[in-house]
């Protein structure tokens, strides 16, 4: 009798593991955070990042 509670606990905790549906908020969250901080950088570097780009590509093909 003993053999069958440990035997139907073990089999209760793989169950429980096995119903895992992911962290949908987390994900979301760590999503949106990602996307604040693009677009904080972007509006304080832009214009720099920008004349970077610009200053790199005249050095490649000439002033446009």
């Amino acid at each position: 009798m003993e053999f069958l509670v440990v035997w139907w606990s073990r089999l209760r905790a793989r169950w429980a593991v096995g119903d895992d549906r992911g962290d949908v908020p987390g994900w979301v969250l760590v999503t949106l955070m990602t996307a604040g901080l693009v677009v904080g950088l972007w509006a304080v570097a832009g214009p720099r990042l920008e004349a970077l780009f610009t200053q790199a590509m005249d050095a490649v093909v000439g002033p446009l």
